[in-house]
């Protein structure tokens, strides 16, 4: 293991979305998306989604850290740590401000021109996926979100229009950002922002986030199709929130509910990779009597536009019992869940893991055989700056570290292809599941606060330096800073 296991072609980078990262939200042409609906929340409070943009709102993302300004000097930054490539986001609602416009939006394709070409220049190849918690609020107002069928036919549209623009610039693409987040029905976020519903009043809300799901499917399957047929080099894949969770005791009981759940993750993975509704779905229709719109065809587009990779999230794993339920520390996700008394916590009470990572790339490897991409993982922490403007960051050199070490075993030792990783985040950004700025995930500090004030001035931490090393050596030096 202290031998270098990475390929030569391994992708070392750093990841982000359009949403929470360029601002921006009103220049250029762009609409109004989803994202742009949402006020600021912390660890203890939810995020609020109001009807419309409010003038008494404060939304984080509408300036985000300002990218859309920052680009070169951000991307500079990028280059100068040695990134191969950049996974983020192009914002649906820049490229059809509505949704359902007749003709894309020039200037908002043009900035992404600029991007691409930017990144391009240092060497830095684009990941780029299509919607990542975000698109154009009408098309949610207007239509019902992903509960129409009409927006399978948008989605391509948008697809088919970005995958043309950027045929020769962009080789990785990813359809939709954890889609799999949306089978969490407690609340509306996880479903407004990967769908754009905000469940009625009386309705059932299992068998409309089954019926979205399966439309962002399909639509998925439309895409990779398209993009195939425009560029046969395009490697189009899933991305996939991979969150294992482990059985409490090895009770029975707890095991086969740990094996129950995990089919919330596998649901989304199974259709994109196989082509097929999984039978355990299909039992659950029909013994809840969910009336799911499907036809024929509709089936033959999803076996026929599976995914090239899979693209996967990690921060975490999650523990079930069958009989207790800790309210206290229930996410929300499921009943049952239950602390980890042998993995210590983040400030956010996400509880660290790495030897989880190892077991996820595993079970995916074993059930699928696709190559894997790691398109996030990261500790989101309370950064401080010193006099000296040094952010000494050592938690998260340790939490990467310590989950490298773990996918250099998965590729070594257990034969995973993992393709790339890139650590959420590149720099840092708005959080997606609070609002919040001070939730600090990147290797390159911007100095705003929660409540929207600050410089926007970039700083490097101690962790720029350290992934550096790591990105110079091709994975061996992970010690040096």
């Amino acid at each position: 293991m202290q031998n270098n296991k990475f390929s030569k072609e391994f992708l070392w980078g750093g990841a982000a979305a359009a949403h929470q990262l360029e601002g921006g939200w009103n220049l250029g042409d762009k609409g109004v998306s989803v994202a742009d609906l949402m006020t600021a929340g912390d660890v203890h409070t939810s995020r609020r989604i109001t009807p419309g943009v409010l003038d008494n709102e404060y939304y984080p993302n509408h300036e985000a850290v300002d990218f859309y300004h920052h680009y070169k000097e951000d991307i500079e930054l990028f280059a100068e740590m040695g990134f191969k490539c950049f996974r983020t986001s192009i914002s649906w609602s820049r490229i059809f401000p509505n949704g359902d416009d007749e003709e894309p939006n020039e200037e908002g394709l043009k900035f992404y021109d600029n991007i691409f070409d930017q990144l391009l220049k240092y060497g830095i190849e684009p990941i780029i996926t299509l919607s990542h918690f975000e698109m154009p609020y009408n098309l949610a107002h207007k239509y019902g979100g992903f509960r129409n069928k009409k927006l399978i036919n948008y989605f391509t549209r948008f697809a088919e229009v970005v995958f043309e623009r950027y045929k020769d610039k962009v080789k990785y693409w990813m359809t939709f950002n954890e889609i799999n987040n949306q089978m969490n029905t407690s609340d509306n976020f996880d479903s407004f922002t990967n769908s754009g519903i905000l469940y009625k009043s009386g309705e059932n809300k299992t068998e409309a986030m089954y019926q979205a799901s399966l439309n962002e499917l399909i639509a998925s399957a439309k895409a990779v199709i398209l993009g195939h047929k425009i560029n046969s080099n395009y490697k189009i894949g899933c991305m996939m929130s991979f969150i294992p969770i482990y059985p409490v005791t090895c009770k029975p009981e707890d095991v086969f509910l740990s094996l129950q759940k995990m089919h919330n993750r596998y649901f989304y993975s199974d259709i994109h990779v196989r082509g097929e509704i999984p039978v355990y779905v299909l039992k659950e229709w029909e013994r809840e009597r969910y009336h799911i719109d499907y036809t024929p065809e509709d089936l033959e587009i999803l076996r026929a536009g599976t995914v090239d990779f899979i693209g996967m999230s990690y921060y975490k794993s999650k523990t079930i019992s069958s009989t207790s339920i800790d309210k206290s520390y229930n996410s929300g996700e499921f009943e049952h869940e239950v602390k980890n008394p042998y993995l210590k916590a983040s400030d956010w009470g996400w509880q660290i893991d790495p030897i989880g990572l190892r077991y996820a790339l595993n079970l995916l490897n074993e059930r699928y055989g696709k190559p894997i991409f790691i398109v996030e993982n990261g500790l989101g922490a309370y950064d401080k700056k010193n006099a000296d403007n040094e952010i000494n960051d050592d938690y998260r050199i340790e939490y990467l570290r310590s989950h490298i070490i773990e996918m250099k075993k998965a590729i070594a030792l257990d034969g995973v292809n993992v393709i790339g990783y890139t650590p959420w985040s590149a720099i840092d950004l708005v959080s997606s599941g609070t609002g919040e700025f001070e939730k600090r995930y990147g290797f390159i500090y911007v100095d705003k606060n929660n409540e929207g004030k600050g410089t926007l001035k970039r700083y490097r931490k101690k962790s720029f330096y350290w992934y550096k090393n790591v990105i110079e050596s091709n994975g061996k030096n992970l010690y040096s800073y």
